[in-house]
């Protein structure tokens, strides 16, 4: 259990001291869609599956904002910049 603990503190420390601003800022928004995921799927469990297009529609389109959001994530990680050798329109303008 202290390993654990050691490893999270150890990961906690590098994110917040190597991590650039700009993919915190993504990283926050990728919570906050999942956040929201999350609670749109225990809603439909609480309320019911009556309006159940109502319920793909909201989950489906959380779900391909994650999916965009972590790729532009992956584009503008430094790290990455030698797997990546396009960047999309969208990183362009950040």
């Amino acid at each position: 259990m202290e390993g654990l603990v050691a490893a999270s503190r150890k990961f906690v420390t590098g994110y917040k001291n190597e991590t650039p601003g700009s993919l915190k800022l993504i990283d926050v928004y990728l919570v906050y869609i999942m956040l929201t995921g999350i609670s749109q799927f225990v809603y439909m469990i609480i309320a019911g599956t009556f309006p159940y297009n109502a319920f793909l529609g909201g989950f489906i389109s959380t779900v391909g904002s994650f999916v965009l959001a972590a790729n532009l994530r992956i584009q503008t990680n430094s790290q990455n910049k030698d797997g990546v050798k396009k960047i999309s329109f969208i990183t362009i303008k950040l």
